[in-house]
């Protein structure tokens, strides 16, 4: 860098000094007090100012300020102000680099002349850098404390504040005129002020205050229903504690958050009513309270009847209204102390504490009144009836899960026998349960490992003696147990539902037994009959077309024999199955008629073929007057609807004589032969010869039922 030089007159009278500058460590040089030109300099200065003594020598100062300050003062200088300066600056060097110096100017006075300035120098560069990176690293580190969400409040080991960020004074509410007196005392008063408890507040921060290496996680009530939470770790610096860092935390919202999502868990989101997960554990305290002081208490199970038609009929924000409304009349009959839960769906449960079987017989009786008045919605009105099962504690159950099932099993009970009632549970003493779990997994092997066979039961024609169908029924033989009956294992199946596996293996296996006759030229209806579990399965339509699909045996081969009670349990839906399958060409009758409660506008309106006669009513024919009767009245309505008739269980040939004259089509019976596995009904239907002594009397012969039902379907 080219410094301008100056004319002075002083030069000489410096020399004499420039061995002393020499000697000084500083940075020093000497200026004209009448140019400000530069008449001396060190090395110190020149290694600092990074420029030889030559380039420098006889320059003016001006030419080294690079601040306002400097400028003024030698331009003061130079009109001959004799002040001195003493101030950090920037200097410009010689590589035109600015530098941080501090230095001090001061005047020299000489006889007979305006005398000189004695300039030193020191270098600042490295410290400012330094500073400016400590700021910076304390602006980060502030910035930092500020972006938390905690509230952070560092004190020195006596407890005093040191710093502390925003989000703590936000927290504790702090004023600002207190914060900015920095009035520890007062601070520490207004903290404890908004505490709950104050004076265990005070305690507890004295204790942490006196245990410097004391590592604490505490929450803290304050006085507006917030929480906070106050964790406190010692500081650290060159290895020994120097004070203390307290973070807070506002726990309220997450605390709430928890509490509505534990609420939720525990709550029906439709009625607020709580739910299973809440009934379960008021049961088990009930049971824990009853056990301890030796009181009972009830629980109901009650279940809306045939709530799907309002769904289906009225849309889900009707049922929805009625679900509400249902939950605030079954809150109405409860005391305080008492519990009504949603369980799912239309299932409610009521737990009375304190009641015998007096008191569970009354709610169920206020249920039901408060049930029993119309449900009004905009301009709808309508009834909603329900079914109660009711469970005591201890009898009916040693736990929830027992207690539970006892009073849904009472509630199934009330549906099966008509709906809008209640009934106490009723154990089945006699009933080894173990034994039934162990039927039921035997059974289940048993599908695997094909132990199930099929027989089949000769169907006759009163009129021709000849056989016209056959009834598929189902044999197990266990290695261990033997033969096992139907009368046996079915009812285990149909409790725990394994009758949808059983009854499709039958219906698969009756199908394919078919269609094996009819390639040999051997055209045999079947008759299969079918569970209620079964029939309610959304796809059993789809199911029975697939099995025909496969087998490629014609849909009028295959009948399907349903009880009443499936098709009476819900009639419109039953009506809307039945036309499927009748869609599907397959015939269908009910069987063990008689032993329901059979509608006729509903018997009228389903597409059935066939009545079959219950074999309780034929085993005491021709004597028994209350069975002729009965038998002589459904052949007279099976007539009058134009529906075949067939008595089952028919033994001597007493019975199948009085059928016969009362105009019954069909029998089955061990009359003709009993179910007979599949070469042995061959062996018995198609012999050379026909067994004449079954033939009846006469000349006049009837169509055969599958002549019947072909003339039927057109």
């Amino acid at each position: 860098m080219i410094f301008p030089k100056l004319k002075s007159q002083g030069a000489p009278l410096v020399d004499r000094y420039q061995n002393l500058l020499d000697g000084l460590q500083e940075a020093v040089c000497l200026v004209d007090a009448s140019t400000n030109a530069l008449l001396a300099l060190n090395q110190s200065a020149c290694q600092l100012l990074r420029v030889s003594s030559g380039e420098l020598l006889g320059c003016s100062m001006d030419s080294l300020a690079c601040t306002t300050e400097d400028a003024v003062f030698w331009m003061e200088a130079a009109s001959g102000s004799r002040e001195g300066l003493h101030s950090d600056t920037l200097l410009r060097a010689g590589d035109g680099q600015t530098l941080w110096v501090s230095r001090r100017i001061t005047h020299v006075p000489q006889p007979g002349g305006p005398g000189l300035w004695l300039v030193t120098m020191q270098d600042q560069t490295r410290q400012r850098q330094h500073d400016e990176e400590r700021e910076t690293l304390l602006a980060e580190l502030k910035a930092t404390l500020e972006s938390t969400a905690d509230g952070i409040l560092v004190t020195d080991l006596a407890g005093r504040m040191r710093s502390f960020n925003q989000r703590f004074a936000s927290l504790w509410g702090l004023p600002e005129d207190l914060l900015l007196e920095r009035n520890d005392e007062a601070v520490q008063a207004w903290m404890r002020r908004s505490v709950v408890d104050g004076a265990s507040y005070a305690v507890r921060l004295a204790a942490i205050e006196e245990a410097p290496l004391l590592q604490t996680s505490d929450v803290i009530k304050l006085i507006d229903g917030r929480v906070l939470e106050r964790v406190s770790q010692p500081q650290w610096s060159r290895g020994r504690p120097i004070g203390r860092v307290y973070s807070y935390r506002d726990l309220s919202e997450k605390l709430a958050a928890n509490q509505r999502i534990e609420e939720l868990s525990h709550s029906d989101m439709l009625t607020g009513l709580p739910n299973r997960r809440a009934l379960c554990e008021r049961l088990d305290y009930a049971q824990a309270m009853g056990r301890r002081e030796g009181t009972p208490f009830a629980l109901l199970d009650v279940d809306l009847d045939r709530f799907k038609q309002i769904n289906g009929t009225l849309g889900h924000n009707y049922g929805d209204r009625v679900l509400k409304e249902v939950a605030l009349r079954l809150k109405e009959c409860l005391r305080e102390v008492d519990t009504v839960a949603r369980l799912s769906g239309d299932d409610f449960a009521l737990l009375i504490h304190q009641a015998d079987a007096r008191g569970a017989e009354l709610a169920a009786r206020r249920v039901q009144e408060a049930m029993s008045r119309p449900f009004s919605f905009d301009t709808l009105s309508f009834t909603v009836t329900c079914s109660i099962g009711i469970a005591l504690f201890p009898g009916d159950g040693a736990t929830v899960e027992e207690l539970m099932a006892s009073a849904e099993r009472a509630m199934h009970w009330v549906k099966e026998s008509g709906r809008s009632a209640f009934r106490f549970h009723q154990p089945r003493k006699d009933v080894d349960l173990l034994s039934r779990m162990r039927l039921d997994h035997a059974m289940r092997q048993a599908l695997q490992e094909e132990q199930f066979r099929l027989h089949f039961q000769p169907q006759i024609d009163l009129s021709t003696g000849q056989v016209i169908g056959a009834e598929a029924l189902i044999r197990w033989s266990d290695p261990t147990r033997g033969e096992v009956s139907p009368a046996e294992f079915i009812p285990v199946a149909e409790e725990s539902g394994f009758v949808i596996a059983i009854g499709d293996w039958v219906l698969q296996r009756a199908v394919k037994q078919a269609a094996q006759w009819l390639r040999q030229g051997r055209r045999m209806p079947v008759a299969v009959n079918v569970s209620a579990l079964q029939f309610q399965q959304p796809q059993f339509a789809e199911t029975v077309a697939a099995v025909l699909n496969e087998s490629g045996l014609p849909p009028e081969l295959l009948e399907l024999e349903l009880t009443e009670s499936i098709l009476l349990r819900d009639a419109e839906e039953a009506l809307h199955r039945l036309e499927a399958l009748a869609a599907l060409g397959v015939c269908m009758s009910i069987d063990d008629f008689g032993t329901g409660y059979s509608s006729l506008g509903y018997l009228k309106r389903f597409p059935i073929q066939r009545l079959k006669i219950d074999r309780s009513f034929v085993k005491g024919l021709p004597d028994d007057e209350s069975d002729a009767g009965i038998v002589n009245a459904v052949i007279q309505l099976g007539r009058a609807l134009r529906l075949q008739v067939i008595a089952e269980g028919v033994e001597t040939l007493a019975q199948r004589n009085f059928l016969q004259q009362a105009g019954c089509h069909e029998f089955q019976g061990y009359l003709y032969a009993p179910a007979l596995d599949a070469s042995s009904f061959e062996e018995r239907v198609w012999p050379a010869v026909a067994d004449a002594a079954l033939r009846p009397q006469g000349t006049h012969a009837r169509p055969t039922l599958l002549q019947a039902r072909i003339a039927r379907n057109g």
